[in-house]
């Protein structure tokens, strides 16, 4: 069964399920849905699928339908979530988002059921690095179950709940606001401050994204991001991302740290991070993992880095430090094989295949093209030289003309590789130096330009496998390889002759008119560029030139009356339907066929003519050639024109097509909100009916109620009069009863107050005994203690007396030694002056003398440089004499 087939098949299930909700539709629906799933996501884009997801998403948001039904059909949705295309239209197109929240509505009161839990986790899979809108479905209910959980002690609903928080928390101004308005937002913002203490870094790194989102500019993210703080948090952000529980949680810390560095006070203080080096190094590690999201995620983190000045410098050095030698035994063909180094790693994932990913290709590009930029005119181009010479190769290689047999996915990766390649050399590499200039030209050739070109221009055929290409993508990849050949036409061997070859090919009209009638500033502007280049040379087309560029001006024109005509007679697309790229189908064959027939027709003749001129010499060739010249580019222009009406009118069904599913989208909701509002009213009568049975039954019971009432009233008067007769005898009996106990308590307290007063005479009598004795003897011992007193005294007296004779005599005897002392030393001081006195007066003969040998020696120098003088003058006069006797010998 091919792919429509089954389609169409799973929208008929998916009908006749919706009429009638038996168990044998519903597992023919289960079937279909287990063999559609790879087909849908195929054929995405087109009407039949489009109506097959509508039924499933509208089934999902069906609380009445079967739970295990339910679960495939979101387990499905959720494998279609995987592309990134289909997530975006789910969310915005199809309002899976809002679906998926009124289920968990549905089901709050039993949170514990497997779907809750599935929903979440599709529901973080579909809003991570997504914006979603505050107004869809059920959005409030789903923040306060969502706030319910998490402050909800050992939930196993609190980790996805944590990161869905974090995903509808981040960017998202609407949901922020409404958080922050909730009563209880201060125990809140407690539960997740105690998160950061948690075991698992998955939930300690949601937290902090939530937290992050929500009090970053307020009062409690001064506190929670102050000063002293800070270098906490960012080491354990760094130990999340490097040491992470996985890809998910890495990706959480990247993103968190990414919206910390846009804070500029935050990005003050991490260029301020004394070991942010070993963290970056750490982090340049995990580009040697094989993981391409773990890759992308730290690509992304490294991106960001380089919007701080202060931090880029510390990056280039980190990437660019030196390789040693094993840069120089590394593999240019590959680099992954080099080593360890971070440069050489980025240079592997921009030498990816084209059925690599992707995303790590584009963000190595654009890291490497960030740090060239820093490390141009600086101390770091000397260190960057080898990866450059690693870089230029790969970006060279992909210049080549891809193999014909590639897949038209592949096919569209080559093109725009092929663009986003073109300009980094030319922005980048071929704006530093000479000498760049001269590497990139001996690893380019003419031929390589030329293959390029025309497998570029083959794109835009009719019978071309890449067809799918739109005019603008492929407009954009001719001109900058058009810009490259420019550059390099006078350093490349046949590059100047190719180039201008290139220029007055007919076919360079239609992307040169493309772009010079762009919004974009340098697609003009390359084009102008080129266009001064070909202007002089003779062959080049102006007048096909003029022709396109009217053809695409009317184009616009008639695209911007078709849209003001929609805008104001037509229901108006919404905007993610507007802003969703999809390729228009491509016309068939024939509706360019009569042209192309007349062409080949002209062309059979010219070259029939051109073999008969010999026979008819009377007919002037070039006359005829420049005939069916005109003719030829009057049927181009048309075909031309031809050929944007079929590409306004292939537009213009391909927003029919949408315009369509949107109707049906929305009829279907409509049909599906009619039900709703019909099973509404059907239970409303049920309870009308049974509240009137009920109102009836009430009303009996009231009428017997207030016949017993009227029973109760009259015995309830008697009861009162003998209640009155009882109150009067209880009154009299309760005065005499007082009047006894008063007196009887009167009597009691008179007899213990006689007795404890006896007992008090009794003790104070004896207490008064006692001191009388206590008296006489204390008056005794101070008699005694006196006697003792005064003998001490007269002891003391006596010791006094003695002890100040003696220290009188012992100071006196002191003295005199002391006084001898001083003599004994006086005498020693008077010998040592005198001896003093010698010492200098022996000194200054002793320096007499010396100057006196010293004069004597210096008039015995003299006497001895005489003497030499002398010796030297025989000497001298001996040898001249001795040349003169050899001579006259």
């Amino acid at each position: 069964m091919d792919g429509t087939t089954c389609l169409k098949s799973l929208l008929l299930s998916i009908n006749q399920y919706k009429s009638s909700r038996s168990a044998a539709n519903a597992a023919q629906l289960q079937k279909l849905i287990h063999v559609s799933g790879t087909d849908c996501s195929l054929l995405f884009w087109q009407v039949l699928p489009s109506e097959c997801l509508s039924g499933l998403v509208e089934l999902a948001g069906d609380p009445n339908i079967d739970p295990c039904l339910s679960s495939i059909i979101i387990s499905l949705l959720a494998q279609l979530a995987s592309d990134e295309e289909i997530k975006v239209a789910l969310n915005s197109t199809y309002n899976l988002t809002g679906t998926l929240a009124s289920v968990i509505h549905s089901n709050s009161a039993t949170p514990r059921e497997g779907v809750v839990l599935q929903c979440l986790q599709v529901l973080q899979s579909l809003t991570y690095s997504a914006r979603v809108s505050h107004c869809f479905t059920h959005m409030d209910e789903l923040l306060a179950f969502l706030v319910q959980h998490i402050q909800a002690p050992n939930d196993d609903l609190t980790v996805p709940c944590l990161g869905l928080m974090a995903n509808l928390c981040r960017y998202n101004v609407s949901v922020q606001t409404h958080i922050k308005s909730l009563s209880h937002v201060k125990v809140f913002y407690r539960t997740l401050i105690n998160f950061l203490a948690h075991s698992s870094l998955t939930v300690v790194v949601f937290a902090l994204s939530v937290l992050t989102s929500l009090t970053l500019n307020e009062e409690v993210g001064e506190k929670l991001f102050h000063a002293r703080n800070i270098h906490q948090t960012f080491q354990l952000i760094f130990n999340i991302i490097v040491n992470g529980d996985g890809t998910l949680t890495r990706k959480y810390a990247v993103d968190l740290l990414v919206d910390l560095v846009k804070n500029p006070k935050i990005a003050n203080y991490l260029t301020r991070y004394e070991h942010f080096s070993p963290c970056l190094s750490q982090v340049l590690g995990l580009l040697h993992n094989k993981d391409p999201d773990s890759a992308a995620k730290v690509l992304e983190l490294l991106l960001s880095l380089c919007s701080v000045p202060g931090l880029r410098t510390l990056l280039c050095q980190a990437v660019f430090r030196p390789a040693g030698a094993r840069l120089r035994l590394g593999s240019k063909k590959e680099p992954q094989g080099c080593g360890g180094e971070p440069g050489v790693a980025l240079v592997h994932w921009v030498s990816m295949p084209l059925d690599g990913p992707d995303k790590c290709y584009l963000q190595a590009l654009l890291l490497l093209e960030e740090l060239f930029e820093e490390t141009i005119d600086s101390a770091l181009y000397s260190s960057a030289q080898p990866f450059l010479d690693l870089l230029l190769p790969v970006l060279l290689t992909m210049l080549e003309a891809p193999d014909s047999t590639c897949s038209e996915r592949l096919l569209k990766k080559h093109c725009s590789r092929v663009a986003r390649h073109i300009w980094s050399l030319t922005e980048t590499l071929l704006c530093t130096e000479d000498s760049m200039r001269m590497l990139v030209a001996q690893g380019l050739s003419a031929a390589v330009c030329l293959a390029q070109m025309e497998a570029l221009f083959s794109s835009g055929q009719m019978d071309s496998p890449v067809f799918f290409l739109s005019s603008q993508v492929a407009s954009e990849v001719i001109l900058k390889m058009l810009d490259l050949m420019r550059h390099l036409k006078q350093l490349v061997l046949d590059m100047e002759t190719s180039f201008y070859r290139i220029l007055q090919d007919q076919r360079v009209v239609a992307p040169l008119s493309q772009s010079l009638t762009s919004d974009h500033r340098e697609h003009v502007q390359t084009a102008l560029r080129i266009l001064f280049e070909a202007a002089p040379l003779p062959d080049f087309p102006v007048v096909l030139l003029g022709e396109s560029i009217t053809a695409n001006n009317a184009y616009r024109q008639r695209e911007a009356e078709l849209s003001a005509s929609r805008l104001s007679g037509l229901e108006p697309l919404p905007a993610p339907m507007l802003s969703r790229s999809c390729p228009p189908p491509a016309p068939s064959c024939q509706s360019s066929g009569p042209s192309q027939d007349a062409i080949h027709s002209l062309i059979e003749k010219l070259q029939s003519s051109m073999e008969l001129q010999d026979h008819v010499k009377d007919l002037r060739v070039s006359e005829i050639m420049d005939v069916y010249e005109q003719k030829i580019s009057a049927l181009a222009s048309k075909e031309g024109r031809l050929q944007d009406l079929l590409e306004a009118k292939a537009m213009a069904l391909s927003q029919a097509d949408r315009l369509i599913a949107q109707y049906r989208c929305q009829r279907a909701q409509a049909e599906a909100e009619a039900r709703k509002l019909a099973s509404l009213l059907k239970e409303a009568e049920h309870r009308k009916e049974e509240l009137q049975v009920e109102l009836s039954g009430q009303v009996l019971e009231a009428e017997r109620a207030q016949a017993d009432i009227q029973q109760l009233l009259q015995h309830n008067a008697r009861l009162q009069a003998d209640s009155q007769d009882h109150q009067a005898l209880k009154a009299s009996y309760n005065e005499l009863l007082n009047r006894f106990n008063d007196s009887e308590r009167m009597l009691k307290e008179l007899q213990s107050a006689h007795i404890i007063l006896t007992k008090q005479a009794e003790v104070l009598r004896k207490q008064n005994e006692g001191l009388k004795v206590q008296q006489d003897r204390v008056l005794s011992q101070l008699a005694e203690k006196e006697e003792q007193i005064k003998h001490l005294n007269r002891n003391i007296e006596e010791k006094v007396q003695e002890i100040s004779g003696e220290v009188v005599r012992q100071m006196d005897k002191e003295k005199e030694d002391m006084e001898e002392t001083i003599d004994v030393l006086r005498k020693e001081l008077n010998k040592t002056e005198q001896a003093r006195k010698e010492a200098s007066i022996r000194a200054s003969s002793l320096e007499l003398q010396k100057s006196q040998l010293e004069a004597k020696l210096q008039k015995k120098e003299e006497e001895l440089s005489k003497h030499s003088q002398m010796i030297a003058m025989i000497h001298s006069l001996s040898s001249g004499k001795l040349k003169s006797d050899s001579l006259s010998l």
